[in-house]
């Protein structure tokens, strides 16, 4: 037990210390390599060599694969610990893709509080997502905490729209949740009212949000997807 917790120590600390360290002449190689090889519209970010037989960590976005020294093939998928089943890919996706809660700007997010408000949670929300409205009935099951919802429009040409609508109400809160729990449609907004619509828009793009809803957790974490309220209530009490 103790020489399995060391192993693991060990990789945890190889696993942090391969995303830190600066490209080398033989990773620069391999992404100049692999970038024709994986599609337009698709960028490397980064090739770093990885602790475990010889691979080399692709990233595209929010997302990762493997590749060889030679870069002759491509490895989709996770990578695991044969003994303790430990998801790597899992545990570094997670490293990559986690914010700074602290740096969102909450001022220009639609604000909701139940009970008292202690838990937050981050939304990234469109108007016309059937999940998004899924995920709204999932916090209505949930209690103490308070929401911060980023209207976020990528589905639809009338997306924006209907956001500036809601934004430009008087209580904002209630009718973003007329609309995703009942389909009560805010009243048309003043052509005067400002809205944070492209700024929520870019950093939507800047932090890799590519779907609707997408969770953020006051540790940086994400949950892509709507999830319901046990899984909710359990990645909430996990949060220290």
């Amino acid at each position: 037990m103790i020489r399995a917790c060391k192993a693991a120590l060990a990789i945890a600390f190889a696993l942090t210390a391969f995303g830190a360290a600066a490209e080398t002449a033989q990773e620069a190689n391999i992404k100049k390599l692999i970038q024709p090889r994986i599609g337009e519209g698709a960028e490397v970010e980064s090739v770093t060599k990885t602790p475990y037989s010889g691979l080399f960590e692709v990233r595209v976005g929010n997302e990762i694969f493997y590749t060889d020294a030679q870069a002759k093939y491509l490895f989709v998928g996770r990578v695991l610990d044969a003994n303790t089943t430990e998801d790597f890919t899992k545990a570094r996706l997670e490293s990559i893709n986690r914010i700074k809660f602290s740096d969102l700007p909450l001022e220009s997010a639609v604000k909701s509080v139940k009970g008292n408000g202690k838990r937050v949670i981050a939304v990234f929300e469109d108007p016309n997502c059937g999940y998004c409205k899924r995920f709204r009935k999932t916090l209505q099951e949930v209690d103490n905490v308070t929401v911060y919802t980023f209207l976020y429009n990528i589905l639809a040409e009338d997306s924006s729209v209907k956001s500036k609508n809601i934004w430009c109400t008087a209580d904002r809160s209630k009718a973003w949740d007329d609309w995703m729990l009942n389909g009560k449609a805010a009243p048309a907004a003043p052509e005067s009212c400002a809205t944070p619509n492209e700024k929520i828009y870019n950093l939507g793009r800047k932090l890799k949000v590519t779907g609707t809803p997408t969770i953020f957790f006051t540790d940086g974490s994400r949950i892509p997807g709507a999830i319901d309220a046990r899984g909710l209530e359990s990645k909430l009490a996990a949060i220290k």
